[in-house]
């Protein structure tokens, strides 16, 4: 059997890759990791071990040209949640362009200089992307749904919080698959009742089922072009008009809030903490526990800012240690290092308070064990690297489901 050929953008240290070839249905052709702010290009040389150096580009994507970029049959992506407002128009036929170093353009560019058009995209993002920006809330989220509309792709998207399924993290991501008009799907989604599709009978609905609700979706509007959208979209709304669930064709989204429905066996944080010794590093000092109890406690102070300006903080306690009969808290990208925080993740043993090891991490985004271990890789930046990833588990069962609905 053909496998499907899959361009990897923003691909990290591998999680999408992961995800994609587990069910030996998709083989990445071609894969790209670029990161702008440091000299030493860590999760590239990750990805390199890993995957092999054949057909992965470490190059700025903005700068590759286009013609370095296979045919494929599906594009996937974790790209950055930055403004996504339109900048000018161009003299040429490229006709709009986004603000230079925005990375949405790039794929936006690699979309539109395809001379064959990419049947299908599967892209991630946090789930702010829905409202932001809090000037003009869910004003990127239109743009990117409009500019995907100029290429001809229906969008269907949702938010999933992997531990509602499951999975041993709390991550909420918001998830979106492109599907073209020369595609079947494409026009499944044109005839179809667009509430059936986003609580039942879409791709997303049959990864990850819905409760039944009795709502009918909000439809949207985004016909303007894309300056014009840029400039108005839901200007003076304090609330974005999108949902956690939705599908956006022919210029009207339509969107309902959704929960989950699952009955499966959930992952907790104990399940997936290593047996055996763990390097003494790992462990915070009995003197460090006030700091660490103090920075995870309630909190209400009067503060005073670097301008002498006075103010009242406050904040609510956080459970410490973590709890270990629940899916843990989300990871972050600070979550490495000796120094007390707040938001890192701290368990009770035996012997004591300690912080989770790089492979504890990797686990509860569902990776390999070991996977970011690499000579010259720091346990902090390993890290910072399962910080920006995310759950292999939750790419694994839209790809499946996917393919199933490619192969009707």
């Amino acid at each position: 059997m053909e496998k499907f050929k899959v361009i990897e953008l923003f691909a990290g240290v591998g999680g999408f890759r992961l995800g994609l070839e587990k069910n030996g249905k998709f083989e990445v052709v071609w894969s790209n990791q670029w990161e702008p702010s440091t000299k030493t290009q860590h999760a590239s040389m990750v990805y390199e071990a890993r995957f092999g150096e054949q057909n992965h580009s470490n190059q700025d994507i903005a700068e590759v040209p286009i013609e370095d970029v296979p045919k494929a049959d599906l594009l996937v992506g974790g790209f950055p949640c930055q403004d996504y407002s339109v900048a000018t128009t161009l003299q040429n036929s490229k006709g709009l362009i986004g603000k230079k170093g925005v990375l949405w353009w790039s794929i936006h560019r690699i979309l539109s200089d395809q001379q064959k058009p990419v049947p299908y995209l599967f892209l991630e993002n946090v789930d702010r992307l829905l409202k932001s920006p809090s000037s003009q809330r869910g004003r990127d989220f239109a743009i990117m749904l409009k500019s995907l509309d100029d290429l001809g792709y229906a969008v269907e998207w949702r938010v999933i919080n992997a531990a509602e399924y499951g999975m041993p993290q709390r991550r909420r991501r918001v998830f979106f698959l492109g599907y073209h008009k020369s595609t079947q799907v494409y026009k499944q989604i044109n005839t179809c009742d667009k509430k059936e599709w986003v609580q039942s009978n879409g791709t997303m609905a049959k990864a990850f089922p819905l409760k039944n609700s009795m709502k009918r979706p909000m439809e949207v509007p985004i016909e303007d072009d894309l300056v014009s959208l840029s400039d108005n979209f839901n200007k003076g709304k304090k609330l974005s008009p999108f949902q956690n669930s939705g599908v956006f064709i022919n210029g009207k989204a339509y969107t309902m809030k959704t929960e989950a429905d699952y009955h499966g066996d959930y992952m907790s944080l104990g399940k997936i903490l290593q047996n055996g010794d763990i390097p003494e590093v790992f462990y915070i000092p009995e003197e460090d526990y006030p700091k660490w109890e103090y920075l995870k406690g309630a909190k209400k102070e009067t503060r005073t800012a670097k301008n002498g300006y006075t103010y009242n903080y406050s904040e609510g306690g956080m459970i410490f240690p973590d709890a270990l009969d629940n899916a843990s808290r989300t990871i972050i990208t600070g979550e490495g290092g000796k120094s007390p925080s707040r938001f890192k993740h701290v368990v009770q043993t035996k012997k004591g308070l300690r912080r989770l090891t790089p492979v504890e991490l990797e686990r509860l985004n569902m990776f390999p064990d070991n996977h970011t271990k690499l000579e010259g890789i720091t346990d902090t930046k390993r890290a910072f690297f399962m910080g920006n990833a995310l759950v292999v588990g939750v790419v694994e069962k839209i790809a499946e489901t996917l393919y199933r609905k490619i192969k009707i």
